[in-house]
């Protein structure tokens, strides 16, 4: 049902700002004019986002968003994307892969150095540390222990039916990798292995062991420590 105003007429329409701005203010000119670095997160967002939709603009679907912190909405899935007023599939596809581009040029340059112990290995993943979710991934090595790629096997909870060997393995020969390093996260902070991490690793071991790829070592990361299951005699 529409709402009247005193006078009997409908609302007028909400002011868009975007729209009524001069062209030199608007996100896309001022990107051009100043550079990335100037622009707001909320201009940041509506250049990802495009275009708006009937009666939302892009900015505004921008404003609503850049009120949680980035680093938030940089975890958000696909699915949590088109619950968003204004966000469809396309540009829920567009925000997800910004804040994956965003995540890898984070990423170190690979073959920088030899990993010998999780001190090596931090600098590879240290976007895991404060993840909200846990991430399961292997570091592929060649002969000389230099890292060549970084591969995610799981996003979600750590259980054998999730990190399978075959998972976990088939990056490892299709890229000829020498050994590997597994590594995951535990959002809550703590670094402590559980039973299954314990379980995980050793069927992992006995695979590797079975078609000439040693794991050299699963390091767990967060925000409270790291912990290495090679050092501590626990593989």
């Amino acid at each position: 049902m529409t709402t009247l105003t005193p006078t009997g007429s409908p609302p007028p329409p909400e002011r868009d700002d975007e729209a009524l701005a001069p062209a030199r203010d608007r996100p896309r000119e001022r990107l051009r004019a100043r550079g990335a670095h100037a622009l707001a997160d909320a201009e940041l967002l509506a250049l990802v986002l495009g275009s708006g939709v009937a009666g939302r603009s892009a900015l505004r679907t921008a404003r609503a968003l850049a009120r949680r912190p980035v680093r938030e909405l940089a975890a958000w899935p696909f699915a949590r994307w088109l619950a968003v007023a204004g966000v469809g599939p396309a540009r829920a596809a567009a925000l997800c892969a910004a804040f994956e581009l965003g995540r890898r040029s984070m990423e170190p340059v690979t073959g920088s150095g030899a990993v010998r112990g999780p001190d090596d290995v931090l600098p590879h993943v240290h976007d895991l540390v404060r993840a909200r979710r846990e991430h399961f991934v292997v570091l592929l090595l060649n002969a000389r222990h230099e890292m060549d790629r970084r591969e995610t096997v799981s996003i979600g909870s750590l259980n054998a039916s999730i990190v399978h060997p075959r998972e976990v393995f088939l990056p490892a020969i299709t890229h000829s990798a020498a050994s590997v390093v597994l590594v995951h996260n535990h959002p809550s902070g703590d670094p402590e292995p559980s039973e299954e991490d314990l379980s995980i690793t050793r069927r992992l071991v006995q695979v590797g062991d079975l078609i000439g790829i040693g794991v050299l070592d699963h390091v767990i990361v967060g925000s409270r420590g790291v912990v290495s299951l090679r050092s501590r005699g626990q593989m």
